[in-house]
């Protein structure tokens, strides 16, 4: 049996690969729905409305390497900037590890397997509408609360 730690359990999220970096998304989806603020608490409501290169399949962008072009404001998450997005889901591998804390046992990296994210029913797959499909306007109606 191996003592050797897995590397986020050993590395800073800085130190981090961009391989290893990009290997902590577990592959959920939750970041790609669209979201609300109440503009007087700025509590943040999740939708079950998707950006339009999410595939409903994987819960993976189908345009990721050129998605800030192409939707200007999706989020390039880095470890410089990601104290900036409060609303992360508490599952998200990126802030459990900021903060700390471990990741859980379906992500992929602790399970092996990239389906564990799906079977543990903690991502988007088959939950979430395209953003083509809805009236911007009906968002609100759009509110879920089984995102953590």
């Amino acid at each position: 049996m191996s003592d050797v730690q897995p590397f986020w359990q050993t590395k800073e999220l800085s130190e981090m690969t961009r391989e290893e970096w990009e290997s902590l998304c577990d592959g959920c989806g939750q970041c790609c729905l669209h979201k609300l603020e109440d503009e007087d608490s700025g509590e943040i409501f999740y939708t079950d409305v998707v950006c339009r290169y999410s595939n409903n399949d994987t819960c993976h962008c189908e345009r990721y390497s050129e998605r800030s072009v192409l939707v200007p404001t999706c989020v390039t998450l880095t470890p410089e900037n990601l104290y900036d997005y409060d609303w992360l889901p508490l599952t998200c591998a990126y802030r459990l590890l900021s903060q700390g804390k471990p990741l859980y046992n379906w992500h992929p990296l602790v399970s092996g397997n990239p389906e564990s994210v799906h079977e543990a029913s903690m991502s988007i797959r088959y939950r979430a509408i395209s953003e083509d499909n809805i009236n911007e306007d009906d968002l609100e109606e759009r509110i879920v609360h089984w995102v953590l």
